[in-house]
């Protein structure tokens, strides 16, 4: 059976909905009987190479807060505005911030973004980005930890393929555990806000 474009563009949209909304429902039914918070089962820890090809862990990340985001380096449109949020952000909260809080970029599609390629993305952002990848097994198990949705769609040829991914900014606090999300199209200013909130 073949469908139209637009009709396979409505599903993906919906598909990305739907991860997003099961991701919402995860944070939020993190309350205990006394209908005090508790802490979702989002993140855990990792094992993957930077840009630079050094080899890193969460625990390389500790005593500070992790500004965590999944995407692709061929994104034509989320992953570029998200991070293009985050620069902006951070160059609005000024040095204080960047030395407490960490943006990390984990590729959905470690088959092309190899370390070259994510240290040439990254840069075009800001230098306090961190660009993670791996093998498809370490970033598989990274994103399978934060409830990411990802599915390679396909193109007009093999290499030609885009990735349907859900787009959230996930906040992790200086011991490596969840303490808020942020979802796609938030402005730099209600970024920033969110931020001075959790991080002080």
């Amino acid at each position: 059976m073949k469908f139209s474009r637009s009709l396979l563009a409505l599903m993906a949209v919906i598909v990305v909905a739907l991860v997003v909304i099961g991701v919402r429902l995860v944070i939020w039914s993190g309350q205990n009987s006394e209908g005090a918070k508790a802490i979702p089962a989002i993140g855990g820890p990792f094992q993957l190479t930077d840009h630079n090809g050094k080899s890193v862990s969460d625990r390389d990340f500790r005593n500070r807060y992790m500004l965590v985001f999944f995407g692709y380096t061929f994104c034509p449109d989320v992953c570029p505005t998200t991070l293009s949020t985050v620069t902006a952000t951070l160059e609005k909260l000024g040095p204080s911030y960047a030395r407490k809080v960490v943006p990390i970029f984990i590729t959905i599609d470690p088959e092309r973004d190899n370390v070259a390629v994510m240290k040439e993305y990254v840069s075009a952002f800001s230098p306090d980005i961190v660009g993670l990848t791996g093998t498809p097994e370490e970033v598989a198990k990274v994103a399978k930890e934060f409830k990411v949705y990802a599915s390679k769609v396909k193109g007009d040829r093999p290499e030609h393929y885009t990735v349907d991914h859900s787009a959230i900014l996930y906040l992790m606090g200086p011991d490596g555990r969840f303490v808020a999300h942020f979802t796609h199209g938030i402005s730099a200013d209600d970024l920033a806000a969110g931020l001075k909130k959790h991080v002080g």
